[in-house]
């Protein structure tokens, strides 16, 4: 396990890098990938890796706005993630950025994206912590101010379950028998908000009396679901 305050491939390239590593390791293979979270994720750009993509979603109006104009997808759905069809051991990559901290019953979500993992998949997993000051503040503010913060025509809901953390995830991981095989932070919210929002997650910081981290705001996973068909997982 890697642990960095920033990747060593930058975020926009850790997905693809991963996912071009994992192709070459099964040459003449075309790669079926799971995109969950479409409706707020950027396209995904593989190169020359042969892949069909598959995206999920929440059904919400600006959700599938965005999901509509998607030219990456080859086919999409969106509905209630606890239920939307998802069948078992179909996909070898799973990229969830930005989904779990924006769900309920994340953990029963998380459960579904493993069982739909070949034995051997990856799982990419980006979130924002909800034990930094960043993520407190985020999931305490009320709509309005929230709307303000994130200059979108709708702010994306803040749930953060109690998994939505680094602990939590570790825990998660542990108990499904899955592997973290890099693991990274970054301050990319904070620091995209500008100066200001700095001041006020290292006020905040220093109010929990460093209970809430100001070091990082989101949390970069990449799981790898065991091969052996004995291991104590989804």
């Amino acid at each position: 396990m890697t642990d960095l305050r920033t990747p060593p491939i930058h975020d926009g390239g850790l997905f693809p890098a991963r996912v071009q590593e994992y192709a070459r390791e099964r040459p003449l293979q075309r790669l079926s990938i799971l995109d969950a979270g479409c409706g707020w994720a950027e396209e995904i750009e593989l190169d020359s890796v042969e892949c069909v993509i598959t995206g999920v979603d929440d059904d919400l109006p600006a959700l599938c706005e965005h999901t509509r104009i998607r030219r990456d997808l080859d086919t999409w759905q969106l509905g209630d993630l606890r239920t939307v069809p998802m069948p078992p051991r179909v996909y070898d990559v799973v990229r969830a950025l930005h989904l779990i901290e924006r769900i309920p019953h994340a953990e029963l979500v998380l459960d579904r994206f493993v069982a739909a993992l070949k034995p051997g998949g990856l799982m990419v997993v980006r979130f924002r912590d909800r034990e930094t000051a960043f993520g407190y503040l985020d999931r305490s503010l009320p709509h309005w101010p929230r709307h303000l913060l994130w200059h979108h025509e709708q702010a994306p809901p803040a749930v953060y379950d109690r998994i939505v953390s680094m602990e939590g995830m570790r825990w998660y991981c542990m108990m499904r028998g899955l592997v973290i095989a890099e693991e990274y932070t970054s301050r990319d919210t904070m620091t995209g908000f500008g100066r200001f929002m700095g001041v006020v997650v290292r006020a905040l910081s220093l109010l929990s009396r460093n209970r809430l981290t100001s070091a990082y705001s989101e949390v970069t996973l990449v799981i790898r679901k065991p091969e052996n068909r004995f291991a104590r997982i989804i």
